[in-house]
């Protein structure tokens, strides 16, 4: 495992095997790699106290075997952790995968942003398939990497964007590539968040002390360690922080691009700008505004549609697309504004909310087109699961993880199998040459995640006043010179009567722009080397 492990793999193989007792179904010969849907997949999932919960539980709820779970605060895992009492617990995922990585078959990765990459990529070199939660990584170079490592080691993998497995984003592709609104040459995004505090001045140098029950060190991860502040960066508050989380974008994007990315066959951009509220060097703005620019994809055209240039546009903070005209009186755009989306066609324009949800035609039309995508397996009723007894000094309620607890509803909701989960749980019993791959996987979800990712650079560097000239494959801007230097808001203030903006030093932007693009990870921590 690099530097990262705490034990040599060649050096405790003998020892290691020797105590396992539970074998993983991919070595048991059966079929090359292909298991029986009703064979158990053996699973370890890295914070199942966030979002990695709503994973567990459709995991639990399809009947396979939750052998560890890992997460860096015992005390908010303290539910979850008795939900499931015959499963490995760990602060630590390198020591977990030491210790129980041979008899795993997959793994689930829902912790804080800036970990998704170290901990998928060290499970995938591993040969464990892997779920892991939006965004997929914080910086494009950890996207193209993942990518990268998948094709590789020919795992199943799927990002946590559960939009992509259902009927509206389907629906959406199956009517633009029909030529149902004709051309597409603008789309427009937007959502309501951020729904955390965002804009903030740089927190105070001296932190609090660090609960008992939570590792910070291992909290913090690869990024730069800061001390900790209670409340302003756990359990939630770390979206809005740059080192930790990638703002509104990261949060939503995912969802929300999604069948934009998908519907128009897009690929690396080539022009990025930004612009922002107050930008600090520290935390994401209030609100922001970018503008991709993709090339035109001839190589899709067809006889119904064509693919030209076209322009993405996203705004965050509640900042909403102007309405088209001939928009019905009244209409809402989203359902609680979560993230509706434009595309205008040179024949029509389709709105969709969030997740894709809910597409219609601003005509009033109702196509009936061809089915161009796959249909996403309807998942099989969830194996009954017995109801534990609530863990010492945690809720009452033992279905009370990951906010599932507390009414019928989200005790049934613990219970289900989610589509999303399960078509990522029917990809693992596969071979690898005759799997059909989920439906985010990362052969598509990393190039998407890099388009995401690529937002947060343009308004990150929106202080260079130029569009953006982006060279995908060598991941790199071109119009960026030697000497150009850029600076960032480090702090707000009043004087005078006046809103004070306190800069930092001029920064080389060329290097900035670089270390926003790849980062580079704190000592002891590396990801593997690129494929």
């Amino acid at each position: 495992m690099g530097n990262i492990s705490r034990r040599s793999f060649l050096q405790q193989s003998a020892l290691t095997a020797a105590a396992f007792t539970v074998v993983p179904n991919s070595v048991l010969g059966k079929s090359h790699g292909h298991m029986a849907p009703s064979d158990k997949l053996n699973i370890a999932v890295v914070g199942p106290a966030g979002r990695a919960g709503s994973i567990l539980n459709s995991s639990a709820a399809a009947g396979e075997n939750i052998v560890a779970l890992c997460d860096t605060d015992f005390q908010r895992a303290a539910t979850v952790f008795g939900r499931f009492p015959n499963a490995k617990k760990y602060s630590d995922w390198r020591k977990m995968f030491d210790e129980v990585g041979r008899s795993l078959d997959a793994v689930v990765v829902g912790t804080p942003d800036h970990n998704h990459a170290i901990i998928s990529a060290q499970a995938m070199t591993m040969g464990k398939h892997v779920y892991c939660e939006k965004p997929l990584t914080h910086s494009v170079y950890e996207s193209r990497l993942l990518t990268k490592l998948a094709e590789k080691y020919k795992v199943a993998t799927q990002m946590g964007n559960q939009g992509s497995s259902d009927a509206g984003v389907r629906q959406v592709c199956d009517w633009i590539a029909d030529g149902q609104i004709g051309e597409v040459t603008k789309v427009e995004c937007a959502t309501n968040r951020p729904i955390w505090p965002q804009g903030l001045n740089p927190l105070p140098v001296l932190g609090n002390f660090v609960p008992e029950t939570l590792n910070w060190d291992l909290w913090v991860g690869p990024a730069k360690m800061v001390p900790y502040v209670a409340e302003y960066y756990t359990p939630f508050a770390w979206r809005g922080w740059w080192a930790f989380g990638t703002g509104a974008l990261g949060d939503m994007a995912c969802h929300i691009m999604h069948p934009v990315f998908k519907a128009l066959k897009l690929g690396y951009p080539t022009k990025v700008q930004g612009s922002s509220t107050a930008l600090l060097a520290d935390c994401a703005p209030v609100a922001q505004r970018v503008k991709l620019t993709f090339p035109a994809r001839t190589q899709f055209n067809t006889n119904k549609v064509k693919y030209p240039e076209v322009e993405v546009h996203w705004t965050d903070g509640g900042i909403l697309p102007e309405l088209p005209k001939g928009w019905p009186d009244g209409k809402i755009l989203d359902s609680g504004l979560e993230g509706p989306v434009i595309f205008h066609g040179t024949k029509d324009k389709l709105i969709c909310g969030c997740y894709g949800r809910n597409p219609w035609l601003l005509s009033g039309r109702t196509p009936n087109s061809p089915k161009t995508q796959r249909e996403v397996p309807t998942p099989p009723a969830p194996v009954a699961q017995p109801t534990p007894a609530a863990a010492p000094g945690a809720a009452a309620d033992p279905f009370a993880a990951f906010n599932e607890g507390g009414t019928n509803e989200n005790r049934a909701r613990v219970q289900r199998i989610e589509p999303h989960t399960y078509d990522w749980l029917r990809a693992c019993k596969e071979s690898p040459e005759n799997r059909v791959k989920s439906a985010s996987d990362f052969s598509e979800a990393g190039p998407f995640n890099e388009m995401v990712v690529m937002g947060v650079l343009a308004v990150r560097l929106q202080g260079l006043n130029r569009e953006l000239l982006w060279d995908g494959p060598n991941m790199q801007f071109t119009n960026i010179g030697d000497s150009d230097e850029i600076r960032w808001i480090e702090s707000l203030g009043v004087g005078g009567g006046n809103m004070r903006r306190n800069q930092t030093e001029p920064m080389n932007a060329k290097a900035t722009a670089q270390e926003l693009i790849k980062h580079t990870y704190r000592q002891g921590w590396s990801l593997p080397a690129m494929p």
